[in-house]
């Protein structure tokens, strides 16, 4: 996945799986006695029983809190809401009260409401344990590192809470540390609390069985599963929860029979149902996605995320959908191979992107398939979105995340070039990194860790992608400078769950700089080697140790020898590059341009790889612009580009300099890259229609000329004429005539497409 975080675009794995609603076990001491009772008929899958005992606490002499949780457990989540509140307004000091309100509004998905009631119940009370965790499950919900500091506090203070080591457990084995998870879980089983069920205990247990290679169809005869459903025949949660983990894992295939056995054993599982759309969506099973979405939304009609993706699904016929094949040549011992990818493009910009769109594409599969090896199996989909709000609802289900792509699979969704302000992303990059995502996942059958498929998609990007060029933005050198940097075994904890907020794009700086570390100590050829370790259920430690014949320690201390001095200097004048970088960009207010150009220098010869919106490259050239120096101007934005600099701005300035020093060729690629970063420009097109034309590259001309007509449909002539010239060329005399009619068409007086009509004509009489 990427992801945009300040002006650099970086890279991680979805991790937003929808949150249950299905009321948690309450384990707080403090729960009503006269609920007691009730909880043991609904832990029991004595539904009958439940809904009748909890009626008569309902209707009976109790308190408003006692009353709220009766109705919160009959599904009358409005009537809970108005008692939990008429209760804290009555006693403005009630600590559990707040607690449990706020467990409510986690459940019906809002979170700052929860957060606020949360930090006004430890406000009051500090040292509530349950308050703590119900805060840690908040934060643990949303993949927030907080979560971890807060269990770790409240095990260091009692060692026996058996939901602190319940959710310890679940946070590693999101992670993968399974051992660690292992270890939670047998001391939770040592502190147990009477009375209370251990259903939440074989979930876990069963999921770490998964985790440790279980084949998911034959969890349904798994022990734990067998004693959860025991206990509970109804507890369709145990299934949710192995389903939860595979969705972790990317294996959304294996997901799919856990949800629907989820909904077998309790129908009424709404967050089972909405997991089960979502998943159907990833695998492109439009119709059923919509159907379980549509009754999840019946039972818990709260979930923006329920209500965003009907929404969006509502809209699937703004979509042009295009089917391409190609095939891969044979080698070695591979025979050819037909490759299928299809393209979802909405309507309005499909003319206009498809041909880069599918040209990078198939570029991606070429390049990726000769280098690890594997060679695709089934079709490949690849969708664009112009607004990114609907992006994000496909992907997320929530509008607003901070998100450029995200794979499924054989699936790639991810933002339109139009869903962002030109200069916000390289979309050409993100497809690409994407696609290497496609490949990682599949010749591995998902097994792959998150950190490696991150890191090798990185490192694609910086080897083989459409702006090549290694990029670490400053933030990765202050984290290696701190020593923040994770061992590798521990990686994927920086994409889970962050501890600090930069740690997520340091941890996709630090995956992609492994891989080149690899490259580089290695060769390259053992890149494919590790990833097939994961063609089995392995860890990160063991995949290293096997792959490289080294201790995963000393793998640690060569990588952080080797990135301590490919950024020694970066390291050692750290401070001053920032102190550089800033008098540029100030000196530049100031119009002073001999301070510009001697501070950028100063910062590009410490940290030549900073290509953000204000890079020193970009200061330097406009300063020795300004000063006359355009010569040496051309070779700061030749220096930019070569560094992985890609701002569609800079690059259209680039290629005007070029052509006014004579230097067409030159100017002409730099503004043809710019299609990969900015694509939807007319004038871009109209002046590279023209240039590949007179370069004599027909075919190249008549794909701008061809993008001109479908960006400015509403004055086709110029578009028309230009393809008419292009397809001359070619020597197509007949698409060249139809064309040209079309111009003169729309256009009657247009002079210079009547004089070319009149010179075929000519031609033909002669």
């Amino acid at each position: 996945m990427r992801a945009l975080l300040s002006t650099i675009p970086v890279v991680c794995f979805l991790a937003l799986p929808l949150a249950s609603l299905a009321q948690s076990i309450d384990y707080d001491p403090r729960r009503p006695d006269e609920l007691k009772s009730c909880d043991d008929h609904e832990y029991r899958g004595r539904e009958g029983d439940a809904q009748e005992c909890y009626t008569r606490v309902l209707n009976g002499p109790y308190t408003a809190v006692t009353r709220a949780e009766a109705a919160w457990r009959l599904g009358d989540l409005q009537r809970a809401n108005r008692l939990f509140r008429d209760a804290v307004r009555g006693n403005q000091r009630l600590i559990h009260a707040r607690v449990r309100w706020a467990r409510l509004f986690v459940e019906t998905h809002q979170y700052a409401d929860a957060q606020t009631l949360l930090r006004e119940a430890l406000e009051l009370s500090p040292s509530d344990v349950y308050g703590r965790l119900a805060l840690a499950h908040l934060y643990a919900e949303r993949f927030d590192g907080q979560a971890k500091a807060i269990v770790e506090q409240v095990l260091g203070e009692d060692d026996r809470n058996y939901e602190a080591h319940l959710l310890a457990a679940r946070m590693l084995l999101e992670e993968g540390q399974l051992d660690e998870a292992d270890a939670s879980l047998d001391r939770a089983a040592k502190s147990t609390p009477d009375g209370l069920p251990p259903l939440e205990l074989y979930s876990a247990r069963a999921t770490l069985d998964l985790a440790r290679g279980r084949d998911s169809a034959t969890m349904v005869k798994n022990t734990w599963v067998t004693r959860a459903l025991n206990y509970n025949p109804r507890y369709g949660m145990v299934f949710d929860d192995l389903a939860h983990f595979e969705v972790m894992r990317r294996r959304y295939r294996e997901a799919t029979p856990l949800l629907r056995k989820a909904i077998e054993v309790q129908p009424d599982l709404w967050s089972a149902h909405a997991d089960l759309g979502a998943n159907l969506l990833r695998q492109g099973q439009i119709e059923e996605a919509r159907q379980h979405l549509q009754t999840a939304y019946s039972g818990d009609p709260y979930s923006p995320t329920i209500v965003n993706t009907l929404r969006l699904l509502d809209r699937v016929d703004e979509v042009d959908v295009s089917s391409n094949k190609f095939t891969l040549p044979a080698s070695g011992e591979t025979a050819s191979t037909d490759v299928e990818i299809l393209l979802r493009l909405n309507r309005k910009e499909a003319g206009a992107l498809h041909p880069y769109v599918l040209e990078l594409a198939r570029d991606s599969v070429i390049t990726f398939s000769r280098r690890y090896g594997y060679r695709p199996t089934e079709p490949l989909t690849v969708e664009l979105y112009p607004n990114h709000d609907d992006f994000a609802v496909r992907v997320a289900a929530l509008p607003g995340i901070g998100l450029l792509g995200v794979t499924f699979g054989p699936l790639v969704v991810m933002d339109s070039p139009s869903g962002r302000a030109s200069g916000d992303f390289h979309w050409g990059t993100t497809l690409w990194h994407e696609m290497a995502h496609v490949f990682t996942l599949s010749m591995t059958d998902n097994r792959v860790p998150r950190w490696l498929s991150e890191g090798v998609s990185v490192f694609e990007e910086w080897r083989t992608g459409p702006v090549p060029g290694v990029v670490v933005p400053p933030e990765a050198i202050a984290a290696l400078r701190a020593k923040k940097f994770l061992s590798v075994a521990d990686l994927d904890s920086g994409f889970i769950r962050p501890q600090y907020p930069d740690q997520v794009q340091v941890s996709y700086m630090q995956a992609g700089l492994i891989c080149l570390f690899i490259e580089q100590r290695w060769g390259f050829e053992q890149l494919p080697v590790l990833l097939r370790q994961f063609n089995r259920e392995i860890s990160t430690k063991d995949a290293i140790e096997a792959t490289f014949k080294v201790p995963v320690k000393e793998f640690d201390e060569q990588f952080d020898a080797f990135v301590r001095q490919r950024y020694s200097t970066a390291l050692a004048r750290f401070d001053e590059w920032q102190r550089a970088a800033t008098l540029a960009r100030k000196s530049v207010e100031g119009e002073q341009w001999q301070a510009v150009i001697d501070s950028a220098r100063t910062a590009i010869a410490i940290f030549p790889e900073d290509i953000a919106s204000d890079s020193p490259y970009l200061l330097l050239a406009k300063s020795l612009d300004k000063t006359g120096q355009r010569e040496q101007a051309i070779d700061a934005l030749t220096r930019y580009r070569q560094a992985g600099g890609w701002d569609p701005h800079a690059l259209r300035q680039l290629a005007e300099w070029l052509e006014a020093a004579g230097q067409s060729m030159a100017a002409t690629e730099a503004l043809a890259a710019v299609n990969y970063g900015d694509p939807l420009n007319s004038q871009q097109h109209l002046k590279l229609g023209e240039q590949w034309l007179e370069a004599g590259r027909a075919e190249d001309s008549l794909r701008e000329f061809e993008v001109l007509l479908a960006l400015d449909a509403h004055d086709p002539a110029t578009a028309h004429f230009g393809m008419a010239r292009a397809f001359r060329a070619q020597g197509d005399l007949q698409a060249s005539r139809r064309h040209l009619l079309d111009a003169l068409e729309t256009a009657p007086h247009y002079k210079p497409a009547q004089s070319l009509l009149l010179q075929m004509i000519e031609e033909r009489q002669e």
